[in-house]
C-alpha cells in the first residue's frame, strides 16, 4: 500500500513539474518560460502572405506578458492595438549572442508577422514586421529567412505580357544599427511606366485641403476627402536619382491642427508628417517606411497645390 502511495505520489509531481506557463493571462512570466514557448524552426524557410492563417502554435500570448519583454514603443511600431487582437508564437532562431521570436497576430481577418530580437539576458533589441495579409495589390508577398539569419522580404507578380516583376529586400540584425539593409534586388524601376496610376483621382475633393499638389508628372500628392472632416485620403508618388528610387504610398492623414496632419497605421511602422503652408505642403518622414520606398530615398520634399481649371465661360 505504501509502495503504490509512493508511485501515486511520484505521478502527482511528474505532472506538476510538465505543466506549462500560461501566457495568456496579466501574471509574470519567466524569461525561459516565454522563450520556450516559441518553436524551434528549419532554415531555411519561406512564408507567404497567403499561408500566415495556418502558420503558428495554439498557445495565446496576452500583450501584457508580450509587454514584460518587449517595450510598447516597439510593440505599437509592428503590431496592432486592438481590443481583439490575438497574438500567437510561430517560431525561435537561436544564435549566439541573439535569439530572435517571430510573433503572428490576428485581427479580425488582419494578420501580420513579426519577429522580436532578444539579447542572451531576454532583453529587448529590436523588432521589424516582416508580413501582412493587409496588401491592397496582385503581388504575392513573402519572408524568407536563411540560417544567418537574414529576413528577405519580397513581393511578386506576372504581368499580362507574361514578364515576372519583383522587389527583394533583405534585412539582418547589427547590434550597433538594428535591423539594416543587406540585399535590395528587383526589376521593377526598369519596367516601371511613364504614365502612374492614381488610384484616388475620382474620390471628392470638396474638402478645403483636398486637391493635388505636384512638382511633376512623377512627383506629387493627390488629397481626397475622408470618412470624416479632419481624415483625408491621400497617395503619394515620387522618382528620385533619375528614376532609381522610387517611393509610393496610399493611405489616411488625420489632421493633428489647422496645418498639421500626420500618417499612421496598424502594423505599418512608417510614419509620416504633412504640413501645410499657403499653397504648399511638405512631407516629412519620421518612422521606417522602407516598405513603401527604396533604400536610397525618403518621403521628404514640398510641393505645389496645383491651380484647378475653370470652365470658359462664353462670350455674349
Amino acid at each position: 500500500m505504501v509502495r503504490w502511495m509512493g508511485i501515486s505520489l511520484m505521478i502527482v509531481f511528474i505532472a506538476c513539474g510538465d505543466k506549462k506557463t500560461s501566457l495568456s493571462g496579466d501574471a509574470p512570466v519567466e524569461a525561459k518560460d516565454f522563450v520556450s514557448a516559441f518553436p524551434d524552426i528549419k532554415l531555411p524557410t519561406t512564408i507567404y502572405d497567403t499561408s500566415l492563417q495556418r502558420i503558428g502554435d495554439t498557445t495565446t500570448i496576452s500583450r501584457a506578458v508580450l509587454t514584460q519583454f518587449i517595450p510598447d514603443s516597439a510593440l505599437n511600431g509592428v503590431i496592432a492595438n486592438g481590443k481583439k487582437i490575438s497574438l500567437k508564437p510561430v517560431a525561435k532562431i537561436e544564435r549566439d549572442e541573439e535569439t530572435y521570436l517571430l510573433v503572428k497576430s490576428s485581427e479580425n481577418k488582419k494578420i501580420a508577422l513579426a519577429v522580436f530580437v532578444l539579447n542572451k539576458d531576454s532583453k529587448f533589441l529590436g523588432a521589424r514586421q516582416l508580413l501582412s495579409n493587409d496588401n491592397n495589390d496582385d503581388y504575392t508577398h513573402s519572408v524568407s529567412i536563411n540560417k544567418e539569419p537574414t529576413f528577405s522580404i519580397s513581393r511578386e507578380k506576372i504581368t499580362k505580357e507574361n514578364q515576372l516583376l519583383y522587389t527583394r529586400t533583405g534585412y539582418a540584425y547589427n547590434k550597433d544599427a538594428g535591423f539594416m539593409v543587406v540585399v535590395n534586388d528587383g526589376n521593377e524601376n526598369t519596367q516601371r511606366q511613364d504614365s502612374i496610376i492614381n488610384p484616388i483621382d475620382t474620390f471628392g475633393s470638396k474638402n478645403p485641403i483636398s486637391g493635388d499638389y505636384i512638382k511633376d508628372k512623377k512627383n506629387f500628392i493627390s488629397i481626397r476627402d475622408g470618412r470624416s472632416a479632419n481624415v483625408y485620403r491621400f497617395f503619394v508618388h515620387f522618382e528620385k536619382n533619375n528614376g532609381n528610387c522610387v517611393g509610393e504610398l496610399k493611405g489616411e492623414m488625420t489632421m493633428k491642427d489647422e496645418k498639421t496632419a500626420q500618417y499612421t497605421a496598424n502594423g505599418d511602422p512608417c510614419v509620416i508628417n504633412f504640413t501645410f503652408s499657403g499653397n504648399q505642403i511638405r512631407m516629412k518622414e519620421e518612422g521606417s517606411c522602407g516598405n513603401h520606398r527604396d533604400i536610397k530615398c525618403f518621403f521628404d520634399d514640398s510641393y505645389t497645390r496645383k491651380k484647378e481649371s475653370k470652365p470658359k465661360t462664353k462670350k455674349k
